[in-house]
């Protein structure tokens, strides 16, 4: 099992990623959200500038938001500042699309957008539509430094639905499931190995990552402690965050079905009874997305969310509960961070959970 930690993208995050390298992480992930948090690559080329060992990868860069080419490009030169220690994660779009009031890309642009984008990465001319307009490009000067394209850039596509996990077992090189539900992640690899058959791509999908918060609850402490709803809180209520789809604010989709009743009740007695007009809301509802709670919304973590949306208990626990999901074929679990300081968390999962896991 490999270990990753997550960041709502914070320029400075390369301190933390520093960090997380001395303690055993193997990759650092980053948001890709520009209403909410420093721009993703300027934050990636800092942390590539100033660590040695560990992967730094997109967590995820949001499709259709940069056309195809620019991405390509800005992942080659990511990998010329940290070698072969780039990862392209993509996917439809949740925050990065929704605290715009739009909603999520198509199967069909996410599947062209990494085309091209592989096509690049690879040496290759690529061809590039804008409207009516259908043009061959490529990179003119790959071999003078500008960018590195000699050492593999893996595409990893985020995928909870099911019509878009197929599609990772049609295109990509590994899986980002945002969550820790056991049962959600036999059923999806399942899903994606069966894609991959039928694609002719066998065995071409190597990395599953699982993606939750986490907390180890010291001697005496409750699940629903002051600082466990802090570690865990921000992230834990994503669940409960719905799509924004023009016109209606349907229930939130990323949690599991036994949390549907606790969804129907934040989105009944809380979401609807915010203050901005319904045209907007989509602004207030990702406020703190990831960062903090908003005023009320603790409310609504409770100790079945948290069991739910979290790795949360003993260390031992913890640990167990990371075999099970990598037994049922997770290569790599990743711990949330939530705000902008992942020091505390840094050093309690390094040491209670990756120094011991064995």
């Amino acid at each position: 099992m490999e270990f990753g930690i997550s960041f709502p993208t914070y320029i400075r995050a390369w301190e933390d990623v520093k960090r997380a390298e001395e303690y055993g992480f193997n990759n650092a992930w980053f948001d890709d959200s520009h209403m909410c948090y420093s721009e993703v690559f300027s934050s990636m080329a800092l942390a590539a500038d100033r660590t040695r060992r560990i992967k730094l990868g997109t967590f995820v860069l949001i499709a259709g938001n940069r056309i195809a080419p620019i991405t390509a490009n800005a992942m080659a030169t990511l990998n010329e500042i940290a070698p072969g220690r780039i990862i392209l994660g993509i996917g439809a779009g949740f925050t990065g699309r929704n605290v715009m009031g739009m909603g999520p890309r198509s199967r069909r642009e996410i599947r062209e957008d990494v085309t091209i984008i592989r096509d690049l990465l690879a040496g290759r001319e690529a061809i590039y539509r804008e409207g009516e307009e259908v043009r061959a490009i490529k990179f003119l000067h790959p071999e003078m430094g500008f960018i590195n394209i000699r050492d593999h850039i893996p595409i990893y596509l985020a995928a909870n639905a099911p019509r878009m996990q197929e599609l990772v077992g049609e295109i990509a090189d590994g899986w980002i499931y945002a969550g820790c539900d056991l049962e959600g992640v036999r059923e999806s690899l399942k899903r994606i190995n069966q894609a991959a058959e039928a694609s002719g791509r066998r065995g071409q999908v190597k990395a599953a990552i699982a993606l939750a918060s986490t907390c180890v609850l010291r001697p005496g402490e409750s699940i629903t402690s002051p600082r466990v709803i802090n570690r865990v809180g921000p992230h834990s209520a994503v669940a409960l965050h719905p799509y924004w789809e023009p016109g209606e604010i349907p229930v939130g989709r990323f949690g599991t079905p036994a949390l549907r009743p606790l969804a129907e009740k934040y989105h009944r007695d809380y979401l609807m009874k915010m203050k901005t007009p319904l045209e907007k809301r989509y602004q207030e509802i990702h406020l703190g997305h990831l960062i903090f709670l908003k005023p009320g919304e603790e409310n609504y973590v409770t100790e079945e969310l948290i069991r739910e949306m979290s790795l949360t208990g003993s260390a031992g626990e913890i640990i167990e509960r990371i075999k099970a999901l990598e037994k049922a074929g997770i290569t790599q679990f990743v711990v949330r961070v939530n705000g902008t300081d992942g020091r505390e968390l840094i050093s309690e999962f390094g040491r209670e959970i990756i120094a011991k896991y064995a």
